[in-house]
């Protein structure tokens, strides 16, 4: 029975965290059922989430701290699957994002993480693993962990307002190939019809006058505070203090304006779309 199968807890902290609740859930002679209902989910999660198939949330691990009587145990190790999956203040923001009202994102060089089709974030997590920068365990978690951010935010009943702004570098990266970029253009398109999510482009033509020179998030808050993050080459950091945030804001308002419409942009990611799609169809050998 998959309940019984044994996992290698010392291979990622994943399994790790999925071999403590199965044992934990043991000692309390629980099945995955009741388990599942003490803590509010289903037993298919349950199931999912002790073989290592599907990250646990942070509110997951609270609520399993708190059906089994482990104060802050699964917690710290969701902290760690966290951590060693992203990058290093990647999780601060994840938990800040999920509580958001309000986001602002601009990209640069690659599809926003929550707009990216599977196929493309494994595409980069597969280059990161041939790079040396991580395991392919690790590259497993991001790529999991990234689809449980996307569906928490995008299909929750009272979506947050999400603005992005893409450089139009974006567009232009051949990430993963042909087939993987026309996939990923028809989801920004299905993504752009959505009354809570407004998609721009920042052309080229803005050269010098593009406000920033990294990727940027502003989040708001359900107390309406703003919270922003950016990354470097080796971390990411939350920004809370007023003065920096209203800078950003007040860029990022310049951004939008110079940028291409909502419609406009929509016509750009259709165009380049039906492009690759005829050069695929006219050289399909050449696709990569």
């Amino acid at each position: 029975m998959l309940e019984q199968a044994e996992i290698d807890a010392t291979s990622s902290p994943l399994t790790r965290f999925g071999g403590d609740l199965r044992r934990s859930r043991r000692v309390k002679g629980w099945s995955q059922v009741e388990l599942g209902r003490r803590m509010g989910f289903s037993n298919a999660l349950v199931s999912y989430v002790e073989r290592g198939k599907r990250p646990p949330t942070p509110n997951f691990a609270v609520k399993a701290d708190e059906a089994l009587g482990t104060p802050g145990t699964f917690y710290e190790l969701w902290r760690r699957i966290a951590h060693a999956a992203l990058l290093e203040g990647f999780a601060e923001f994840a938990e800040c994002e999920a509580r958001c009202r309000r986001l602002r994102t601009f990209e640069l060089g690659v599809i926003p993480g929550l707009f990216q089709t599977p196929a493309y974030a494994t595409a980069l997590a597969t280059a990161a693993v041939q790079r040396g920068s991580i395991t392919q365990d690790q590259a497993d978690e991001r790529v999991a962990f990234l689809a449980n951010r996307q569906q928490r935010l995008l299909d929750q009943k009272s979506p947050p307002i999400i603005q992005a702004v893409l450089d139009e570098s974006c567009l232009m990266r051949p990430i993963g190939g042909r087939h993987v970029m026309i996939e990923q253009f028809h989801r920004l398109e299905g993504l752009a019809e959505r009354p809570h999510i407004t998609i721009q482009v920042a052309p080229f033509a803005l050269a010098e006058h593009r406000p920033f020179t990294l990727p940027v998030v502003l989040l708001t808050q359900p107390d309406r505070t703003v919270v922003g993050y950016a990354e470097s080459q080796l971390r990411g950091y939350l920004e809370r203090s007023r003065d920096p945030i209203l800078a950003w804001e007040r860029d990022y308002d310049q951004l939008q304006v110079e940028s291409l419409s909502k419609m406009a942009s929509l016509a750009t990611i259709r165009a380049v779309r039906k492009e690759l799609e005829r050069c695929t169809s006219i050289l399909p050998a050449l696709d990569g």
